[in-house]
């Protein structure tokens, strides 16, 4: 198997901090030695049981050699070699394993981190079993190497202990290496977020200039640690002493934020990784966005090298209200509350900001991350998880770092909190030139979709829905159902709320007969009392709590929302206290559209000035809430056999065809197998060159027959005269041959004779890998309405073993399948086999480009793919979701 990383990489301890972990080399030896001797007599004996450090120096000698048997990987943070990991393979498929740890890195989690990269790359490299031998009385060792999650065997033996580990990962392993990763990402940016002091590198006396605004963000807003503007031609600014440079501030610097000119920036990196800071916020222009690729490089290593978290640079900075911590040049200071938001874009997110302030949303921390060199998404996600201060994550994203990490994290966090996004760039396929039907079908912005369903993130489309969403999520219940009562003062808004339902598929159901009387009894004769209820321009207050409260009490209701429009009945004021009071007496969802008036009643109750955007927040919420109550799956086991099998077939496969090609029927066939995806007849079916061949695979195979034309360029084969059905004689297939190639001409490269199969529901399946998202799985209504009727279900493998009936379900050709008006029914768990071998198929081989299975024939007894496409192209293997790394 390939090695799924490179061996060099950048790893988060446990409480925030950077290691890079890379192979030992043999210059390495200087450092070897110091490490030792920085270790202590006791930890020499616990890793070499005897000769103490002397014994710790002659191995360091001897594993720094060009002939040294061993793996081993050292750690380095701020510069210095920290840590030394290694296994030695053995002749019995084993591989003893043995780690040395700093006396001053104990209990930040290097070792447990050393340890997982070990195991990967034994399990690459097709070691069975680790063994480490550990003395008894080791105690940390022994807690860490059960922490790690290996499956794992112990033998006692005077006063030693044997550990045999099994290097492969299992789910469980992933579980555990994910909460790891979890603690060390949200440690690294709690301390981002809450620091002690700060350093305005750049604050100016203009104050139109940016460096100034932030220094006036930060004292305004009340930060309550020291603030230090750094400013070589000032000594006081804002009536605080002014530093020359970070070099002369007498007190330790947690964060900095950089507002310079690009040219001076690496310097003044340079300058605070020698302060000894943890954070770093670079608001400069002039990095990767204006093409200075390698500028920003090389900020990013002087920041990982020094443990140095980077936000930016070409960003807006960080704020976080409740440790009045505003450490940004907004031109409004964002008001506390629960909404947590990360822009790519400044103007996107000073937009966002302004408006929450207009309509009284608070926010809880934001972050402008701009060209997201280091801090992204990801971190802010696993961030957010645990901040008690967060019920509601707002995103503007433009691009993902590591889109398949991303899904991971934010389903997981969607579990707990709901993640509202836009995602910008909803462009087609571009310039990239695709030749199946799932291709053309998998635009990058479906694959966006795709991603963000299965993470179960609610996606919208504009700023004003992303607030509208937001201000519901954080203010009420999650909806427990979709049914809705309308109750107000005047029928046009209130029928414009009704039509918003329908038309988004709400029910607006008839109230229970026991909640219309209760309502007749009490409000004016009038009333309309059925759903919607109208209480007509004279409705009091009184009368309108009195109804919010009766309907919110039926059970036939999940959802109330209450249409007003001012000043009638008893005036805007009273009528909004009515609503608030009355919202007080239920756990159901309250949403209020008070005619031009957006923004928060009494904290609790959203309101919106028009009934769409209420009905727009609240199918998203119920969309949402309907997802959080499935319960999650894991994805399906996977299949090691059938893995290896593959992965030689397309390893055989590229090595003969460098380049990538389409499959010819056979390989793809075999290819598909190793998945347990049937293929009509795959062993009947014979390939034809000619209208003499035709002929005679007609004489093989018993007829009728079908003729189907092959060649890379050909997709729409129907539409081009390049099938034949039910061929009775070996002369009609030399015939149809004959016709087919001069009508077709070039493109033609041969052709395929197969048995017919019986008639049934066609399908599709396919598949495309996206550069930047990964495999994408389709299925969909196939044959000739494939791309007419555009019916199509979207999934990001790995599957659940739920997903493959999931995605089936969605479509609307579904009732076909489960005997439509009397038809017999579809083999849909066949279908859904076929579905699921796709799945792991695309997964584990980034290779397939490109696969299309149209149609497969879904019949009473079977699901049977007739025709295959399947385009091999070189790929890199993807990020391991194992290996922690930073990107």
């Amino acid at each position: 198997m390939r090695r799924a990383v490179p061996d060099e990489c950048d790893a988060l301890l446990r409480e925030g901090g950077i290691a890079h972990i890379r192979p030992l080399r043999p210059d390495d030896r200087a450092r070897l030695h110091e490490l030792v001797d920085r270790s202590s007599e006791r930890s020499a004996y616990l890793r070499f049981f005897t000769g103490g450090t002397a014994s710790a120096h002659a191995y360091m000698d001897h594993i720094a050699t060009l002939d040294y048997s061993g793996r081993a990987l050292v750690a380095v943070v701020n510069g210095q070699l920290v840590a030394v990991a290694e296994y030695i393979p053995g002749d019995a498929g084993d591989a003893e394993i043995a780690i040395l740890v700093d006396d001053g890195m104990h209990h930040r989690g290097l070792g447990t981190l050393l340890v997982e990269h070990l195991a990967l790359n034994a399990a690459d490299e097709g070691v069975r079993e680790l063994v480490a031998n550990v003395l008894a009385e080791n105690r940390p060792m022994l807690r860490m190497l059960d922490d790690v999650g290996l499956t794992t065997r112990r033998a006692f033996s005077d006063g030693t202990v044997e550990i045999r580990m099994d290097p492969h990962p299992t789910p469980g392993v992933l579980e555990r290496i994910e909460e790891r990763a979890h603690q060390a990402a949200s440690a690294s940016l709690t301390r981002l977020f809450c620091p002690e002091s700060v350093a305005v590198i750049g604050a100016g006396r203009a104050p139109g200039g940016v460096g100034h605004r932030i220094l006036c963000n930060l004292l305004q807003g009340g930060f309550p640690g020291p603030v230090y503007p750094i400013n070589p031609h000032a000594r006081q600014l804002c009536g605080m002493p002014a530093y020359a440079s970070v070099k002369n501030v007498p007190g330790p610097i947690d964060l900095a934020i950089i507002a310079t000119p690009a040219r001076t920036v690496l310097e003044l990196a340079r300058d605070c990784a020698g302060h000894g800071m943890r954070d770093l916020v670079v608001v400069t222009t002039g990095f990767a966005e204006a093409g200075e690729t390698g500028a920003e490089d090389e900020l990013l290593r002087i920041c990982r090298e020094a443990g140095i978290r980077l936000v930016g640079p070409n960003c807006l900075g960080i704020v976080n209200t409740e440790a009045r911590l505003n450490a940004s040049f907004l031109p409004h200071p964002p008001i506390p509350g629960r909404l947590a938001l990360m822009s790519q874009s400044g103007a996107i997110a000073v937009a966002l900001i302004d408006r929450a302030i207009d309509r009284g949303t608070g926010i809880s921390s934001f972050a402008s991350v701009g060209n997201k060199a280091d801090v992204s998404g990801n971190d802010l996600l696993e961030y957010w998880e645990d901040d008690l201060a967060t019920d509601v994550i707002a995103l503007y994203l433009e691009s993902f770092g590591n889109p398949r990490r991303f899904e991971r994290i934010a389903r997981r966090v969607s579990r707990r909190k709901p993640i509202i996004a836009i995602k910008s760039g909803r462009g087609g396929s571009g310039e990239r030139a695709v030749r199946s039907h799932t291709a053309a079908a998998a635009t990058p912005d479906v694959a966006v979709d795709a991603l963000l369903k299965a993470s179960g993130i609610i996606r919208v489309e504009t700023v004003q829905d992303m607030l509208d969403t937001a201000c519901l999520l954080a203010a009420q219940p999650l909806p427990q159902g979709s049914r809705v009562a309308i109750v107000g003062n005047s029928g046009g808004p209130q029928t414009l709320a009704a039509d918003a339902c329908e038309q988004r598929n709400l029910l607006v159901p008839e109230l229970a007969p026991v909640t219309c009387e209760r309502l007749r009894a009490r409000l004016p004769v009038a009333a309309a009392v059925a759903n919607p209820v109208d209480l007509t321009a004279g409705g009091s207050a009184r009368d309108l709590a009195f109804a919010v409260e009766t309907a919110l009490a039926d059970p036939g209701i999940d959802i109330v929302l209450v249409v007003y429009t001012p000043p009638f009945g008893s005036g805007l004021g009273r009528t909004r206290q009515a609503i608030s009071h009355a919202a007080t007496v239920t756990g159901k969802t309250v949403v209020a559209c008070i005619t031009g008036h957006d923004g928060l009643l009494s904290g609790r109750v959203p309101c919106y000035a028009f009934p769409e955007q209420a009905v727009r927040a609240l199918r998203h919420a119920v969309d949402y809430a309907s997802w959080r109550a499935v319960p999650q799956a894991p994805p399906a086991e996977p299949h090691p056999a059938e893995a290896v099998a593959a992965r030689d077939i397309v390893e055989a496969d590229l090595a003969r065809h460098p380049g990538g090609r389409w499959l010819d029927y056979g390989t793809a066939a075999r290819l598909l197998g190793c998945y347990g995806v049937q293929v009509a007849e795959a062993v009947e079916a014979v390939e034809v060159d000619g209208p003499d061949s035709a002929a005679e695979a007609a004489v093989v195979i018993e007829p009728p027959v079908v003729l189907k034309a092959t060649g890379p360029d050909l997709v729409h084969k129907s539409d081009i005269g390049g099938v034949r059905v039910g061929l009775g004689t070996p002369d009609e297939a030399g015939r149809a041959y004959r016709e087919m190639a001069g009508a077709i001409g070039p493109a033609m490269t041969g052709a395929i004779v197969q048995p017919m199969v019986e008639p049934g529901v066609e399908i599709i399946i396919g598949g495309v890998a996206h550069e930047a998202f990964g495999p994408l799985l389709m299925i969909g209504m196939g044959g000739v309405t494939a791309e007419l009727l555009a019916d199509r279900s979207f999934r990001v493998p790995p599957l659940s073993d739920q997903d493959p009936a999931a995605m089936i379900a969605e479509l609307r050709c579904a009732p076909l399948l489960a005997g439509y008006r009397g038809r017999p029914c579809a083999d849909i768990a066949a279908l859904r086999k076929q579905v699921a071998g796709v799945g792991r198929l695309l997964d584990n081989l980034p290779e397939v480009a490109e696969l299309d299975l149209n149609p497969v024939i879904v019949t009473p007894a079977d699901a049977v793919v007739v025709d295959v496409r399947i385009r091999l192209a070189p790929a890199a293997p993807p990020l391991s979701l194992l290996r922690r790394r930073l990107r």
